[in-house]
C-alpha cells in the first residue's frame, strides 16, 4: 500500500507535495512533485511509463488531473519526461522546458496524437530562454533558474519563492531508496559521490551554480532522486562540497579517449 505524499510545504493556499515511492522494479528511485496555488497546479519531472499510472492515480486524490496547468521538465531524460504523450492526451497542461529541447520533445509523442486527437506537441510547449524565466501559478510567481550542464546542456531547476524550495533536479541526487531529509552530511556523501563525479560536467559549472544558490533565499534543496537538504546547515554543507568537487571533464584523460583493442 502506497503511503501519502510528503507535504513539503502548506500554508493553506500554496502546497508542495513530493511523491517518492512510485518507482518499482529495476528503475532508479525518483521523486515527483506537485505544486498547487489558488486552483492551479504544476507537475514537476513526472517521469516515464514506470511512474505514469501510479502518479496519475495519486494526483487524482488532490487535483483534477485533466485540469493540470503546467508540466515542468528540468531536462530531457527518460525518468524526467518520457511519459509526455500520455500527459498531453489526458490533461490540458502546457510543458515548460529548455528551448534546446523544445524541438526534440515531439520525438517522445506518438503520431496518433496529431492524427486522431489534433494535438500538436510543439504548440503545447513553453520554451525557456537560457537565462530562465519567471511565470505565474495561481497567485504566486515561480522561477525557472538555469542549471546548464548539471548535467544536461539545457537544464533548469525550479525555485518556489513561497516555500523557499529549490527543486534541483539531478543536482544533489543520491542513490538511496528513501527520501528522508539528510541529517548526517558526511555519511551521506558516498550516496552522491559517484553520481556527481560522472554526471556533472565540470567543477566550473558547479561553482557557478553554488554561487547563484548562495544569493537566493533557499530553505530546502530537493533533488529528483533521493534525500532533500533542509535548513542552513545541510544546504551550506552541500554547497561547499559541490563547489569543491572535481567532476566530469575535470577527471577525463587520454586513457578515456582511446580506441578499444
Amino acid at each position: 500500500m502506497r503511503r501519502e505524499p510528503i507535504m513539503l510545504f502548506d500554508n493553506g493556499e500554496h502546497q508542495c507535495m513530493m511523491f517518492d515511492d512510485l518507482v518499482s522494479g529495476e528503475g532508479v528511485q525518483s521523486n515527483q512533485f506537485l505544486i498547487t496555488d489558488s486552483g492551479q497546479s504544476l507537475l514537476l519531472d513526472p517521469g516515464g511509463d514506470l511512474t505514469y499510472t501510479p502518479l496519475s492515480l495519486e494526483l487524482s486524490k488532490h487535483i483534477s488531473v485533466q485540469d493540470l496547468t503546467y508540466i515542468f521538465a528540468s531536462h530531457q531524460d527518460p525518468d524526467i519526461i518520457a511519459s509526455l504523450d500520455k500527459w498531453l492526451l489526458h490533461t490540458r497542461a502546457r510543458v515548460i522546458c529548455s528551448k534546446l529541447w523544445a524541438r526534440f520533445l515531439p520525438h517522445l509523442t506518438a503520431n496518433y496524437l496529431a492524427l486522431s486527437h489534433g494535438i500538436n506537441t510543439f504548440d503545447r510547449i513553453i520554451a525557456l530562454p537560457d537565462r530562465g524565466q519567471a511565470f505565474r501559478l495561481g497567485q504566486c510567481t515561480l522561477k525557472a533558474v538555469p542549471a546548464h550542464f548539471l548535467h544536461s546542456v539545457g537544464n533548469f531547476q525550479l525555485y518556489d519563492p513561497v516555500s523557499k524550495i529549490l527543486f534541483s533536479g539531478d543536482m544533489g541526487a543520491s542513490l538511496v531508496d528513501d527520501a528522508h531529509p539528510v541529517s548526517d552530511f558526511a555519511n551521506h556523501v558516498p550516496n552522491m559521490l559517484g553520481f556527481h563525479r560522472r554526471y556533472m560536467a565540470s567543477n566550473k559549472v558547479c561553482r557557478l551554480w553554488a554561487a547563484m544558490v548562495r544569493g537566493m533565499d533557499v530553505a530546502m534543496i530537493v533533488p529528483q532522486h533521493g534525500r532533500p537538504f533542509m535548513g542552513a546547515e545541510m544546504i551550506n554543507a552541500f554547497l561547499y562540497w559541490i563547489e569543491n568537487l572535481e567532476c566530469g571533464m575535470d577527471l577525463m584523460g587520454s586513457d578515456d579517449y582511446s580506441v578499444p583493442r
